[in-house]
């Protein structure tokens, strides 16, 4: 048998199936990604562009189950100079039941799908290899969520096979054959505000009655965003690395923290040519999502060296967050100006959003914006087609929250998050004035003094400024003609949609 936790290579770059790409890759029948264009896209980017590992999203899209099936008989030799489940990893996200009851079950019939994976690579290799054996949970907010997940696979999955379906009859393993791998790695993926804090509480919670050997952990960083505000969303993180680092000396066992940055400023500025940066900033993180942006919107080259830079590099210790009870009450401030402006700008974002173009098939997603429920109504759509929006108009959504900063915010943000103003910098390059026009006068107000306030030096993105111009005038005349193509115009020279 195979012990997943033995000789486990940890992976650095996972991709991912995030659709803020401009570019349709060359391999997609169309410009809205489902199917087997998937499973291409799989095979591409562990074979090209050297990703080790590939998420697999069962959470709000549709998904092929047999993915295992379809890379292994497709590219049959490349699949076996590199194992799927040794060399090249397939990590399952799946939908959280306390948050998401209409996909609950599809959690369910994943976690049965993983003992037929097994015994399609069991075949294929003539030899027990385990092609899926982690399992993602979004939305994580307790210990409690992820053992359910686990004991569920233990006890109706893999704990089943001893079952007798008449008396006197052969068990269920003798009649079906016997399910493994016999246990799961589930990672929990952090996304509120609260969790992100507690990140070391929820991980120290749940490894309290394990024997394991590693721990991964996924911290999010676009919805934070899109909740709480891009600066917010950053120092959430930082936080959260520095927490599970001191979890990790404590437990005596090595904790793998995944960092889901995107290529926008907003969602983290993870680009090919920001690599080094984040590598810097984010030093004690073990594995970076690869987005699709990253993957299709830059030369090709750059993308390999890139990635290639980022598997090279050694895993270093997280950096100090202090004074860490100044840095939370900066979190909170900049969250509670964040939400006061998004809530008065909603109506313009929600206008111009319908008109991003899709790159997935998706189904509904539940976001975890706190207004929906609470102030107003207010309902955002994803934080990709957030950005792209607010991108297109543009107000380059970084600039929101930072109202409420002072000099002595600005000092301790140079100390804890030093690639803040570089981060803005890039972000305001798509800054166009005429913007503020189309907002109420408060936040204008609000946003003119924030970018004094900053004293960054603007340097405008000329041709990205004469498309958001056309685009701030249809909008200002109430037209939405043309808009999606406007839209994709502004993405291209940004090399994001959002």
């Amino acid at each position: 048998m195979i012990d997943i936790e033995t000789h486990r290579r940890i992976p650095r770059c996972m991709s991912t199936q995030h659709p803020d790409n401009v570019t349709v890759p060359f391999f997609a029948q169309g410009p809205v990604m489902e199917g087997m264009d998937e499973i291409r896209e799989a095979y591409y980017a562990f074979s090209h562009l050297g990703c080790d590992e590939q998420m697999w999203d069962f959470e709000g899209k549709e998904v092929d189950e047999f993915v295992v099936e379809k890379l292994l008989t497709t590219y049959e030799g490349f699949f076996r100079e590199f194992p799927l489940g040794r060399e090249m990893f397939l990590t399952l996200r799946v939908p959280n039941p306390a948050v998401e009851k209409a996909q609950g079950k599809i959690l369910l019939e994943v976690l049965h799908g993983i003992p037929r994976a097994y015994d399609v690579a069991r075949l294929f290799y003539g030899e027990d290899v385990a092609p899926i054996f982690e399992v993602i949970l979004p939305m994580t907010t307790s210990a409690e969520e992820l053992n359910r997940v686990l004991r569920y696979y233990q006890v109706f999955v893999t704990g089943k096979g001893s079952a007798v379906l008449t008396p006197g009859d052969i068990s269920l393993k003798e009649w079906i054959g016997e399910f493994h791998p016999t246990t799961i790695q589930i990672i929990p993926l952090i996304e509120d505000k609260e969790s992100l804090l507690r990140a070391d509480a929820i991980v120290r919670t749940y490894l309290q009655d394990k024997d394991l050997s590693y721990q991964r952990v996924f911290l999010a960083r676009s919805d934070p965003a899109l909740n709480y505000g891009s600066l917010a969303a950053s120092l959430l993180v930082k936080v959260a690395l520095s927490r599970l680092e001191r979890l990790e000396q404590e437990r005596g066992i090595p904790i793998y923290p995944i960092l889901g940055a995107g290529s926008a400023p907003f969602r983290g500025n993870f680009r090919p040519d920001t690599v080094e940066r984040h590598l810097a900033e984010h030093p004690s993180v073990q594995t970076f999502t690869i987005q699709s942006a990253f993957k299709y919107d830059h030369p090709a080259p750059a993308i390999i060296q890139a990635i290639e830079t980022l598997k090279n590099a050694p895993r270093k210790s997280a950096r100090p967050v202090e004074p860490e009870g100044k840095v939370i009450d900066l979190i909170e401030r900049i969250s509670a100006c964040y939400q006061r402006q998004v809530r008065a700008i909603a109506p313009l974002m929600n206008n111009v959003a319908p008109a991003v173009p899709r790159r997935r098939m998706r189904k509904l997603h539940i976001g975890l914006f706190g207004y929906s429920r609470s102030i107003g109504g207010v309902s955002l759509p994803r934080a990709i087609s957030f950005c792209a929006a607010l991108y297109s108009l543009g107000l380059p959504p970084e600039i929101l929250g930072l109202s409420c900063l002072g000099q002595e915010d600005l000092a301790l943000l140079r100390e804890v998050d030093p690639g803040f103003e570089a981060d803005l910098g890039d972000a305001l390059q798509y800054l166009n004035e005429e913007a503020l026009t189309l907002l109420p006068p408060a936040e204008a107000g609000e946003i003119q003094r924030t970018i004094r306030l900053l004293g960054l030096p603007l340097s405008p993105n000329h041709a990205h400024r004469e498309v958001t111009t056309t685009i701030i005038k249809r909008v200002g005349e109430g037209s939405v003609k043309d808009l999606g193509d406007l839209i994709l115009r502004a993405a291209w020279i940004r090399k994001f949609l959002g």
